[in-house]
């Protein structure tokens, strides 16, 4: 930044101090307790994963209870496929962005390729997810809950990791 004076020329001024950002402050603070530094660094690729995943499903149960609150009616069994769709959908297009900058820092120019390889994988792990609900809590009778975070959730963020690792965000070598 430049002030002008009197006579019309600009004269340097003191560059303000640069503003950290959100991940630089966090990493300032976590100096403070090495042993933390040193597992967050060691893991911070699915440390931030993780992250971004609780906000995704937070995002996308939210979107969930719009559409059953304001639109659809849940006791209706194609409209409740409807709401976990809406849902699906909302978390896709809000993860999606979040895993490409923050988790896998992509730089591909090719992002609407990019994103439809994203929204496939999670596509096919959607299905999953609805195969292992309902082998577990229609044909084996367990409990829905149970099942839906101990194995189904589990095993679904563990492949939408592995596919977003390997096929989607890959580092070109």
């Amino acid at each position: 930044m430049a002030d002008i004076n009197e006579t019309g020329t600009a004269q340097e001024t003191a560059a303000p101090a640069r503003r950290k950002n959100l991940e630089e402050k966090f990493r300032d603070w976590l100096e403070w307790w090495p042993w933390a530094h040193k597992l967050f660094c060691r893991y911070e690729e699915i440390l931030v994963y993780l992250v971004v995943g609780v906000l995704t499903t937070i995002f996308s149960w939210f979107a969930c209870f719009l559409a059953e609150h304001f639109l659809l009616d849940s006791s209706d069994t194609f409209q409740n496929l409807i709401i976990n769709t809406i849902g699906w959908v909302a978390g896709v297009c809000f993860a999606y962005p979040l895993n490409r900058s923050w988790v896998f820092r992509s730089t591909n120019p090719h992002i609407v390729k990019e994103f439809g390889g994203f929204a496939a994988s999670r596509l096919s792990t959607w299905f999953l997810d609805l195969f292992i609900m309902w082998l577990t809590v229609n044909v084996f009778n367990w409990n829905y809950w149970i099942c839906k975070i101990l194995i189904s959730s589990v095993i679904v963020t563990i492949l939408n990791y592995v596919f977003s690792k390997v096929f989607i965000f890959k580092k070109k070598k």
